[in-house]
């Protein structure tokens, strides 16, 4: 599954309005987009809702993918902005975040866990913003680019860049992680 593929597709879906070609785009990406927004949302059922709003607004759009940068990536900044704007609407949001534990309480934070004990990703992740969250699984879960990423979030690449550093030195002090690297 190349880049050039998914460019060729998407000519094919806008030029023609080919429903069939944009059903291969979906095929090929949806379970990176899913995984993303269940990463944000924290709820697997918002996350599969927002995922088909997210195809949705993506068909709407399809004309606006220049092709520069990857298919991907530019699905991603519809998802993120799917669940932007689905936030917005609801309450549901903060009773999500703190059923994930995001607000957590300050034992919790005290309490230091050793690396290998902590198998469950989205205790890391409850401790970031939702825009560090983003940014993190845009990086780590989705493979995408510093660019990519920035693309995706309309942010530079030094503020991406800034923004993936913060979000591992929070993750590392919220469980006193000790920095192999640098520790």
């Amino acid at each position: 599954m190349t880049n050039q593929q998914d460019i060729e597709l998407v000519a094919k879906a806008v030029s023609a309005q080919d429903a069939a070609a944009f059903g291969e785009l979906i095929r090929r990406h949806q379970s990176q987009v899913r995984n993303f927004l269940r990463k944000l949302a924290g709820d697997p059922t918002l996350a599969d809702d927002l995922a088909q709003d997210c195809f949705m607004h993506a068909w709407d759009k399809l004309h606006s993918y220049s092709g520069r940068g990857s298919f991907i990536g530019w699905l991603l900044k519809v998802a993120y902005t799917t669940f932007l704007q689905s936030k917005r609407k609801s309450k549901r949001y903060a009773e999500i975040l703190e059923s994930a534990g995001h607000v957590a309480d300050q034992e919790s934070r005290t309490h230091a866990l050793p690396v290998d004990e902590v198998t469950d990703l989205d205790k890391f992740l409850a401790v970031l913003t939702e825009e560090e969250r983003a940014i993190m699984v845009m990086s780590y879960a989705c493979g995408l680019s510093h660019r990519e990423i920035g693309d995706a979030t309309d942010m530079p690449v030094g503020t991406v860049k800034s923004v993936i550093f913060r979000g591992k030195e929070k993750i590392r002090n919220s469980f006193d992680i000790k920095d192999h690297q640098h520790g």
